[in-house]
């Protein structure tokens, strides 16, 4: 019997898609599961696959097309099977645009607006030497010289490791000057200096006028949105990372390369299992009703060249953190190389942004609607910290909830985040 194919709904607000190229010729052989066509939304270049086998009778709608959400775009039937009474694609002929930027859409994967893309402009001193804070003051320390440092960070940003990599290797310090003897100094004179000049070494690049990308549109939009209809309210803990970072250490001393636990696998399992004891927290908001979700589904921003895309790892609270590993790795992989599946990017219930692998401390997320509530997860840094009366060092997290005052309140937040302290501090919990 003859299957039809319709335009996927990829997301809550999604209206229609693009058909951009199809992957499979009419009259060509159809496998469940494979790839018909290349579709473009608003948020991103997605696969879509066929849900049963046979033979793809008919396209029903040409290459560049504007198809609505749920309007019929291919039928699939049996070898030799005649197909009767063809169902309409309602898509309008004046929809039908096919333009150069349209043809070229189909090779790139555009990413998919999260509510919690903050981007961190790197710190510069006077001498354009790019370094994080911890870096700055550990060179300070060591009397090293930054500029005869090589930073590995983003934009050549200078690092932590790259610090302690160049003290190690033994390079150029600024050695302090030896304080020169005491002994009366005569009264300062007044000079008169010359009037400061300036004369350009180069020439000064020429300013640049960008279009604005479809995502960058997208993103303003709806973080504009966002932040101007929901009642955002904040709540910040410090977290003691030292047994997991110890857990974490151990764990993948038994792993092979490629397979290895990163810290946000440990975070992304100690917040789902935390959602499962606040459904308040695991909701969206309709104009009718709050939806507290039965599934856990974590959403979690990928870094791409163009810009963030959120891969959803669905029921979170249920797999092992070597699968949550594993899957995040996949599809973070099909993001970038823009291989994306339709199931990758929908059906989240909670985002988590994490900036630590940028050595951000501290930071706050604006909440992708309809979700009630986004993790923004900062650096695990050492720091001074009071135990027993005692200034001791002591490694720790910061981590900021932004929730939806509609749907929750600030009493139950901080209950959030006290129970996601017992799974993050008593990282064992998170292996059973």
């Amino acid at each position: 019997m003859a299957e039809i194919v319709a335009m996927p709904k990829l997301g809550f607000d999604m209206a229609e898609g693009t058909l951009v190229r199809w992957i499979i010729a009419e009259g060509g052989e159809v496998t469940k599961g494979a790839v018909l066509a290349e579709i473009e939304t608003d948020k991103a270049t997605v696969e879509v696959e066929s849900s049963a086998g046979g033979i793809l009778y008919r396209q029903l709608v040409a290459e560049g097309a504007i198809v609505p959400v749920g309007s019929a775009i291919a039928v699939i039937a049996a070898p030799g099977e005649e197909v009767k009474d063809l169902p309409e694609s309602g898509v309008e002929p004046a929809a039908v645009k096919k333009t150069a930027a349209t043809e070229s859409a189909g090779q790139k994967a555009e990413a998919v607006e999260v509510a919690a893309a903050q981007s961190v402009k790197p710190e510069e001193d006077d001498g354009m030497v790019r370094a994080s804070p911890i870096a700055r003051r550990i060179a300070q320390e060591n009397n090293l010289n930054l500029n005869q440092v090589t930073g590995t960070g983003p934009s050549g940003r200078i690092t932590r490791k790259d610090v302690e990599k160049a003290l190690q290797s033994g390079p150029a310090a600024v050695a302090p000057t030896a304080a020169p003897a005491t002994s009366p100094q005569p009264a300062a004179v007044p000079v008169t200096l010359p009037a400061p000049t300036w004369t350009p070494g180069t020439s000064v690049p020429a300013d640049e006028r960008l279009p604005i990308e479809k995502l960058r549109s997208i993103i303003g939009k709806r973080m504009l949105e966002s932040k101007q209809q929901v009642p955002h309210f904040y709540i910040t803990s410090a977290y003691d990372m030292g047994p997991l970072m110890e857990l974490r250490k151990q764990v993948n001393m038994q792993l092979p390369e490629g397979s290895k636990l990163s810290v946000n696998d440990f975070i992304i399992k100690a917040a789902a299992l935390t959602l499962r004891q606040f459904p308040n927290i695991n909701a969206s908001l309709t104009e009718k009703e709050i939806i507290r979700h039965g599934h856990v589904n974590i959403g979690v921003a990928v870094a791409l060249d163009t810009g963030l895309m959120t891969v959803v790892c669905k029921d979170a609270d249920q797999k092992p953190l070597r699968l949550i590993g594993q899957e995040m790795r996949e599809m973070a992989a099909r993001a970038r190389t823009g291989k994306v599946r339709t199931d990758d990017i929908e059906g989240s219930t909670f985002s988590i942004s994490n900036l630590g692998m940028f050595d951000v401390e501290h930071f706050i997320a604006i909440i992708n609607p309809p979700e009630a509530a986004i993790l923004a997860v900062g650096s695990a840094q050492n720091v001074p910290v009071v135990v027993d009366g005692e200034v001791k060092v002591g490694m720790r997290m910061k981590a900021t909830l932004s929730a939806d005052h509609r749907v929750t309140d600030g009493a139950e937040a901080a209950r959030f985040m006290q129970s996601l302290a017992d799974f993050i501090e008593n990282p064992l919990r998170l292996m059973l």
